[in-house]
């Protein structure tokens, strides 16, 4: 984003928690960004950064297989943090040797510091035995000579070290994960004393400079943005709206594949909150005969976006100067389908889950891409949508898949299946407002299995469909935990759901956290 800002760069060496470490920084006031562990010192300088953060990753220093950085970075003179992986890479740089630790240490562990580590700038304000998250194979068996010993623990003695002339810090353990107790004070004293950084990353100032970026960028053409349902593609309107005004074509797709009355709720706030074009397309019969047969999660979401493609290329013809298509991409989504912010990485995350508006546009279409949210995670874009003038209530909906209840539908998708699952979302949500739940529950969602079971109903066998309840609470996304509901509401959705549909007769509650399984089925 081009607004003069202070910024954390991070060396990504294939961390789980990469995305951790960036929000972490976030929300400390000052930007990150996350960019390839290759990247060389010079390229790296241009970004002009206050401080560096090395990354954990699942490699070795030792082995051919590990991954180093360019040494240079040590001698810009720029506050590095090496994190893990990120610590032992500055270790052997440095003289020092890392081998592998006979009793590999998971989990929270106790550590203590030394006197050194007691006057540290980086562990000011915390306390001298302290627990934290530890997740690693190998560890530091000499410190380098430039080098002190800030604190050790039972079972790595080399915890924490810090250069004698140097602003250069290395950590055994995650301070980004929350199981760390004092990590956000580690982050604070590194961020903010050591580096010098001020509290300038807010969603006001990303939304006057995005504005500004897509008012040039978008010059005189026109820009189309397909309207989902959900607050990602609604903030993206936003943004560009303030831009360029009429220039902007909204289209809502009504791809049959929508929550229940979606269409009309998405319509109707956004006539009465924007003063700039609207088409609705009736595309559902479209969409559900490309699905048909389908039952592949990845095959689903391949299809659903190339139709959606096609569909935004036929509407263009109508506007005589379309040159740019908008997407509500976020930095959640760009992780999961195994991208980088960085367009330059070698290395790309494992794909968890493809997203359909991930990996550009089709080379045919003359179109370029505008995604002014990719840099962001849920939470920001929220706050963003509030700063935007969004009405409350819509920037915090529950998020909806783009793809709609097409992954929620397990199996072959067919209107009679979204009808059963439609209702059964609808008892859901339902419920779950009633009770005064909603706001306390990041996503809600009912899903309709790809199995029947064996019931009973006035006395007569029935051979019916299934249903599970997934409720998670999460502050990012890439991490939740399942919601614990009150007996008395489950009983409530599960008679409401197994009364009220016919063809099912079984409701189970998804008890799953992120990871091992993902917020969506599909």
């Amino acid at each position: 984003m081009a607004f003069d800002k202070e910024t954390i760069l991070i060396l990504d060496f294939g961390s789980q928690y990469l995305q951790l470490i960036a929000r972490r920084v976030r929300e400390l006031g000052v930007y990150s960004r996350v960019v390839s562990y290759s990247i060389s010192a010079e390229e790296l300088n241009r970004f002009s950064p206050c401080g560096i953060i090395l990354s954990g990753g699942p490699s070795s220093v030792y082995c051919e297989s590990g991954r180093d950085c360019d040494p240079a970075i040590f001698e810009l003179g720029v506050p590095v943090l090496g994190i893990c992986y990120g610590m032992q890479v500055m270790t052997q740089f440095f003289g020092g040797e890392v081998t592998a630790a006979s009793n590999r240490e998971y989990g929270r562990v106790s550590i203590e510091l030394t006197d050194i580590g007691k006057s540290s700038a980086f562990f000011a304000d915390t306390p001298s035995i302290q627990n934290v998250w530890m997740s690693h194979g190998d560890h530091v068996t000499k410190i380098p000579s430039e080098f002190d010993l800030l604190a050790g623990s039972f079972g790595s003695p080399v915890c924490a070290i810090q250069h004698r002339s140097k602003p250069l810090f290395g950590l055994q353990f995650h301070p980004e994960v929350a199981h760390t107790d004092n990590g956000m004070n580690m982050f604070k004293n590194f961020i903010h004393v050591i580096c010098g950084c001020r509290y300038d990353w807010t969603m006001r100032n990303f939304a006057d400079a995005a504005v500004e970026r897509f008012r040039n960028e978008i010059g005189n053409g026109e820009v189309i943005c397909g309207l989902s349902g959900g607050v990602d593609s609604a903030v993206v309107a936003a943004i560009l709206s303030r831009a360029v005004g009429s220039q902007l074509k909204c289209i809502l797709v009504d791809n049959g594949l929508l929550r229940k009355g979606e269409a009309d709720a998405v319509v109707n706030m956004f006539r009465s909150h924007f003063d700039v074009e609207l088409v609705v397309i009736d595309a559902a019969d479209g969409f559900l005969g490309r699905l048909a047969g389908v039952v592949e999660p990845q095959e689903k979401r391949r299809r659903i976006g190339h139709y959606f493609i096609e569909i935004f290329a036929d509407a263009a013809k109508n506007f005589n100067n379309a040159k740019f298509l908008a997407q509500g991409t976020i930095y959640p989504d760009i992780i999961e389908s195994g991208s980088s912010l960085d367009p330059n990485s070698d290395k790309p995350a494992a794909t968890i889950k493809l997203h359909h508006n991930v990996g550009g546009l089709p080379a045919e279409l003359d179109f370029k891409l505008v995604e002014p949210l990719r840099e962001l995670f849920k939470d920001e874009v929220r706050q963003l949508g509030i700063e935007l003038g969004l009405p409350v209530e819509f920037v915090w909906r529950h998020p909806f898949p783009g793809p709609g209840l097409a992954v929620r539908c397990l199996g072959e998708v067919t209107r009679e299946k979204l009808n059963k699952l439609r209702e059964a979302d609808a008892i859901v949500i339902d419920e779950i407002t009633k009770a005064g739940l909603y706001n306390n529950i990041s996503q809600a969602f009912a899903v309709l299995l790809p199995v029947k079971s064996v019931g009973v109903m006035g006395d007569g066998r029935t051979y019916d469909d299934a249903v599970a309840i997934r409720c998670v609470k999460t502050d990012d996304f890439m991490t939740a935990d399942w919601s614990e509901l009150p007996d008395y509401l489950l009983r409530k959705m599960s008679t409401r759901i197994i009364n009220e549909i016919s063809g099912i007769n079984r409701v189970v509650y998804d008890i799953s956290s992120k990871p091992p399984a993902t917020i969506e089925w599909e």
